[in-house]
């Protein structure tokens, strides 16, 4: 008895195999509680992409140089209902962001808030342990 493959069936698993795959992260395993951060500086972009939004803001460090800081925020979708728009932050913006350091080390966090210019805080949808409701 031949076994029949249909050549459709192959070829679709490698197309499949070949794609990367992208596993959601746990806020524990990127991020740390234990260091928060604050941080002022003049958003240079913003990405509303799933399953996180990202703000990056240059941001003055002690020694008078500048870092570029990449912010996670929660959805898109997340961000709506907690009444975000699209323009709510935008290049050139200069903003305050309150979050949990990279446990890596390099110059990205978990965003908590965002204090904007005019003074209004917006939350950013934290997936932190408790974050994102307001006590």
């Amino acid at each position: 008895m031949k076994l029949k493959f249909p050549f459709w069936v192959l070829a679709a698993a490698l197309v499949v195999s070949a794609v990367p795959v992208y596993a959601h992260h746990s806020f524990a395993a990127e991020f740390d509680a234990n260091k928060p951060v604050t941080l002022t500086g003049v958003v240079t972009h913003v990405t509303w992409t799933n399953p996180h939004a990202w703000v990056h803001a240059d941001v003055q460090n002690e020694d008078g140089s500048v870092s570029n800081w990449k912010f996670e925020l929660g959805s898109p979708n997340a961000l709506y209902r907690l009444g975000w728009q699209r323009d709510t932050v935008k290049p050139g913006d200069v903003v305050t962001v309150n979050g949990f350091r990279a446990r890596n080390g390099n110059a990205s966090a978990n965003a908590k808030e965002f204090r904007l210019k005019d003074g209004r805080q917006v939350f950013a949808g934290s997936s932190a342990p408790d974050q994102g409701v307001k006590k």
